[in-house]
């Protein structure tokens, strides 16, 4: 029988992770320590607990630990085993949602642009998350249109163009309509616009308008022209005035007696793309500093883009730390990097 008393006496002075479990066995905690043995040990102190604690404390029936070499270490698999068992008394991320991305195949002899909820590491280019899919729709869909791009999802050579050639919505590549050297400059354009490097596709384009009308070539320099002045309105939507930093995630938090909402921004290039928000109805009493460590242990356990700067109000115990794990994040989890 587990003995908590004699159990405690055991616990060794390194960092790790400690579960909590109930009489059922079930996994009512999961988190991790400097020191296991000060850690878990004030969890049965007589000491101010929030409610939230007390009431687990309660439900507990025995612990285990699992020792590892550092408090980094300790990190990444606390949030992994969070992410298994969902212990009741963690804050749990509840929406599950996965979110568009748009996926440029640039490893494809003539690429594609389209939409996609899975990231590989295949060599793809990704931009996102889109957390409006309407949002995401709307871009590609104007990106076909004004770069004439294929249309095709799977494409292969051809004898004769498609419908979408003759409508002038392909430049018809499956027919040779267009080299490859001159669709890989149009994929560049693509991708600088989805980076939001709008003012260099604008030059460019303004050379190659006025090339265009020197050589007499009237109905390509309107295209071209049509194409600039899209890009230019469609950038208007998205500017943001006042946030200066190219990729960064904003998180705010707000509680009241009732629930807690946290809420986070994504500005990339400059440009808000969307925002995600979050409900609890049971950490009333966690501080916010804590809810916000959680929150971000969670949110970029698994992503694959992580911002260069993650802006958030309250001071973080664990600010070093989260930074390492972040930081070591970006170096490990980019996909389609060169």
């Amino acid at each position: 029988m587990f003995n908590i008393k004699e159990e405690l006496k055991k616990l060794p002075n390194k960092p790790g992770v400690y579960i909590m479990r109930d009489v059922n066995d079930n996994v009512l905690y999961v988190g991790k320590a400097v020191s296991l043995k000060n850690r878990v040990k004030q969890y049965f102190m007589k000491n101010n607990k929030t409610i939230r604690i007390e009431k687990m404390v309660s439900l507990i029936s025995r612990f285990e630990y699992i020792v590892t070499d550092t408090e980094a270490e300790a990190l990444i698999l606390e949030c992994n085993l969070i992410k298994e068992h969902r212990p009741k008394f963690n804050i749990l991320l509840k929406d599950d949602k996965t979110y568009p991305y748009i996926k440029v195949d640039v490893k494809s002899e003539y690429p594609n642009v389209f939409i996609t909820r899975k990231i590989l590491n295949d060599g793809a280019k990704y931009f996102g998350p889109y957390t409006n899919a309407t949002m995401a729709k709307e871009m590609v869909n104007f990106i076909k249109e004004k770069f004439q791009i294929r249309q095709c999802r799977n494409f292969k050579s051809n004898t004769r163009a498609c419908l979408n050639f003759h409508i002038k919505k392909c430049l018809a590549p499956c027919v040779n309509g267009i080299s490859k050297e001159e669709y890989r400059e149009l994929i560049n354009e693509i991708i600088m616009l989805l980076e939001g490097k709008t003012d260099k596709i604008v030059k460019k384009l303004n050379e190659d308008i006025r090339s265009a009308s020197e050589k007499l070539e009237f109905e390509k320099a309107a295209v071209l022209r049509d194409r600039k002045n899209a890009i230019q309105s469609i950038t208007e939507k998205q500017k943001m005035s006042n946030i200066s930093e190219n990729d960064i995630d904003v998180i705010g938090v707000y509680k009241n007696e009732l629930e807690i909402c946290i809420e986070i921004f994504f500005v990339r290039n400059s440009k808000m793309i969307g925002r995600e928000h979050y409900f609890w109805d049971n950490v009333i009493d966690m501080q916010e500093d804590e809810i916000v460590s959680s929150f971000i242990k969670q949110y970029y356990m698994e992503k694959i883009e992580v911002p260069n700067k993650i802006m958030i109000r309250p001071e973080l115990q664990e600010k070093e730390l989260l930074e390492e794990w972040l930081c070591r994040g970006r170096r490990s989890r980019r996909p389609g990097e060169d």
